[in-house]
């Protein structure tokens, strides 16, 4: 079969493995025997600090889980003075957690769960926070990172999330929040560090980080990474990837910084299918009622095809940015970033639609595919800094960005794919059906797979312009206010069997935010804030379901971007000596202007969705030997008005009004702590639990409720050498974390045990 995406040796992943195994090796070798005597003669240089920027003179040696300032210059106040709930996941809790993945490192932040994905909604990153789906709300240092994509962390130096309607910050989407990706850049000292970690399910992981500062104000950095694994109980899964980032920076400690960057990624996995939802009833008409996953008796069974399905992705992220004070109170600093992703993939979705399961025992295996490319190219220009007038203080930023993305989607052509009725076990049909209970992933296909080059090519421009500031008004008040102005135009071209359509939208819209902060204390504060965000249609430019009429081939009455509101009532207080962070909030959302089903292939502005929540968070040290990093996130949710029950523009029956909205828990709590026993001995653990979960807005399917436990202990072997033991999922539970509204769920990874070797000079 015919894949579009450029080809690399198959050894190109071990290739790197090797690569970065020799370079760690030869490190490891000529450092050992005077690591000690060197490392007590190298002296430290002063930390150079240019803002609130990424370019800095040094990498800064903190193990604390709490994090002062966000790094995007949009954010004019420090955490504890800005009104809204931010959480920021730093290298630290990357590192003892043992995070690889955006997944992996969210599930430490409470209030935010994955969604499945398929064919027409594309497999990769789907969270949605506080109830709202932010497939395309994830930004990379500022900078909209657009295209379905799993991921990676190892260029990653942490993880900002705002919760809460966000548009006045990046623009359309986020009504429920954003996520920021810091990347690691480069330092003004030398450094090398580097790991291999080696686990249960054959999985083998090195990284490699190495920093030069090649001239006074010069300095370049590489991060390398090859990782393969198959999956605790799951059979026949595997990932398998590699990455590869170098970044150069000029000017490091001048007024003039310039700094290059390249993003490399590639995977290729053998895609986990999920589990089926059962049925209440075994009727051959029945319909979902209450009804969760089922696999047969035994929770590792996979239903995919190890000889038709695949996944391949790509990511490629070229940065250009320069950045010059203008004096000591004003910057200006300008972005410019193309980048380009792909993923090409037959996934088998254990589809369950003629009641195979509860009738006969078997499941059909549902090809789902898609060929993507998604091509962006973001010029962004922000100008920042303080100044004093009429005797207040305003810190602040203003830019314009503009950005254009083009998204070309199809896949292939499976036959047979026709929805059969499995009356037979495994392997029938020519591999079509499969038991439920004993499935058989070597099963042969008798089919055909064939590139079909039909499909959407969607190109979206944007433009816009944003200031935001902090007004001290007087020591113990602080105002905060942010309004931006986006226009937005896309286009969708449909190639199909039965013609050509074409269907444009063009949209302008607004959003602001503002929050007034008390301060009784200097180390506290107390705020109300309310903030917008706008939703248009197509906004997620062909790479995902946005309830968008635009892909229906639907007739609309009207095409206004959906409006998302929040008001939010908090307070923040850094304790025992400003080392611990504590948060409280009290929050509404609403959702306004929503595209509904109205009629047959008829959608209307008429919907309306809220949720009520409460939050707290509590992250940094309790004593010089104890960290924790902890939250709670409780979440009421509504669909207060949800128009008539359908898919893609055919009514169905039924109402959704009042139910609760998808992927919404009501109670989430995460539970992340470490205690250094000696100075060189640190043993840790965690807690996860997440409410039941309904994976559609009929709340008809849904998976239960689970908590989940890790371990680490850690041991400095010497002052260049750590060992690092972390037991994910210790009780080896079986749960689900990724729902999807039709067929299936997919479930968590068992007990995982990894054993990491750190090198550091």
């Amino acid at each position: 079969m015919s894949r579009i995406l450029i080809k690399t040796p198959a050894s190109s992943p071990r290739m790197l493995a090797s690569a970065i195994g020799v370079a760690l090796s030869a490190s490891s070798a000529a450092h050992l025997a005077q690591a000690a005597e060197n490392t007590e003669q190298k002296g430290e240089r002063n930390p150079i600090s240019l803002g609130a920027t990424n370019i800095t003179g040094q990498e800064q040696d903190n193990t604390s889980y709490q994090v002062e300032k966000a790094s995007s210059q949009k954010y004019t106040a420090p955490l504890v003075d800005t009104p809204r709930s931010v959480t920021v996941v730093p290298q630290q809790v990357l590192k003892d957690t043992a995070a690889t993945s955006l997944q992996d490192a969210l599930r430490t932040v409470p209030g935010i769960t994955f969604g499945a994905g398929e064919g027409g909604n594309p497999q990769g990153d789907r969270p949605f926070i506080r109830g709202f789906d932010a497939q395309g709300d994830t930004y990379l240092d500022g900078v909209r990172d657009t295209g379905g994509q799993s991921r990676e962390i190892f260029d990653i130096e942490s993880i900002e999330v705002s919760k809460g309607p966000n548009s006045s910050f990046g623009g359309r989407g986020s009504a429920g929040g954003s996520l920021n990706l810091v990347s690691k850049t480069p330092q003004a000292r030398d450094f090398t560090n580097g790991g291999f970690t080696y686990g249960s399910d054959q999985t083998r992981r090195y990284v490699l980080d190495v920093n030069r500062q090649f001239l006074d104000n010069a300095a370049f950095r590489l991060n390398l990474m090859s990782h393969e694994q198959n999956v605790a109980g799951r059979d026949a899964v595997n990932y398998d990837r590699w990455g590869v980032a170098p970044s150069l920076t000029f000017g490091l400690g001048t007024p003039t910084r310039v700094n290059l960057s390249y993003y490399h990624m590639e995977s290729n996995d053998l895609p986990d299918s999920g589990i089926p939802y059962s049925y209440g009833n075994s009727g051959a008409k029945a319909a979902h009622v209450h009804d969760k996953p089922t696999d047969g008796g035994d929770s590792n069974n996979f239903y995919g095809l190890k000889h038709r399905d695949f996944r391949e992705t790509r990511a490629d992220i070229s940065t250009f940015s320069i950045e010059h004070d203008l004096n000591d109170n004003m910057t200006l600093k300008n972005t410019l970033r193309h980048g380009s992703t792909g993923q090409d993939y037959v996934l088998t979705q254990p589809d369950d639609s003629q009641h195979n399961v509860n009738q006969f025992g078997t499941v059909w295996r549902r090809a789902n595919t898609r060929v993507t490319t998604t091509t962006t190219t973001t010029n962004q220009t922000d100008l920042f800094g303080n100044f004093q007038l009429a005797g207040m203080k305003h810190s602040y930023s203003t830019g314009l960005e503009f950005t254009g993305e083009e998204t070309r989607a199809s896949g292939y052509t499976v036959s047979p794919n026709a929805n059969p009725v499995c009356t037979t076990a495994k392997g029938s049909l020519g591999g079509q059906c499969t038991s439920l209970s004993n499935p058989n992933p070597d099963d042969a296909w008798a089919g055909s797979v064939a590139r079909n080059y039909n499909g959407t090519n969607t190109k979206a421009t944007s433009r816009a312009a944003y200031v935001f500031d902090t007004i001290e008004l007087d020591p113990k008040w602080l105002l905060n206010v942010g309004l931006r102005y986006d226009t937005f135009d896309t286009e969708a071209n449909t190639n199909a069997v039965a013609g050509r359509t074409k269907i444009k939208d063009d949209s302008q819209f607004f959003n602001w935010q503002a929050g007034l902060v008390w301060k009784p204390l200097e180390n506290g504060s107390i705020y109300a804030s309310y903030a917008t965000s706008a939703s248009p249609a197509g906004g997620l430019v062909g790479e995902g379901a946005d309830g968008n009429p635009l892909s229906a081939g639907a007739a609309t009455s009207d095409l206004q971007p959906e409006e998302t509101v929040n008001y939010e009532l908090g307070t923040k207080w850094d304790l025992f000596h400003d080392r611990l962070s504590l948060t409280a909030a009290v929050f509404r959302t609403e959702k306004k202007n929503t595209r509904i089903l109205v009629d047959a292939l008829t959608y209307q502005n008429g919907g309306e969705s809220q949720v009520d929540g409460v939050e707290l968070s509590a992250s940094g040290k309790l004593t010089d030997q104890w960290q924790v990093f902890a939250g709670y996130t409780y979440l009421d949710s509504e669909l207060v008005k949800s128009g008539l029950n359908g898919r893609n523009g055919v009514v169905s029956a039924g109402s959704n009004k009042g139910n609760q909205m998808p992927n919404t828990p009501k109670n989430s709590f995460s539970l992340w702590t470490t205690y250094d026993i000696t100075p060189k001995l640190t043993v840790g653990g965690g807690a996860f639990y997440v409410d039941e979960v309904y994976g559609d807005a009929g709340n008809t399917v849904y998976v239960p409720s689970y908590t989940r436990y890790d371990a680490m202990a850690s041991y400095k072997l010497t002052k260049n050498v750590d060992l690092q033991l972390n037991v994910q999922n210790l009780t080896d539970k079986t749960y689900y974390d990724k729902a999807y509204s039709a067929h299936f769920a997919n479930q968590a990874a068992g007990r995982t045990a990894l054993l990491t070797t750190s090198f550091h000079f």
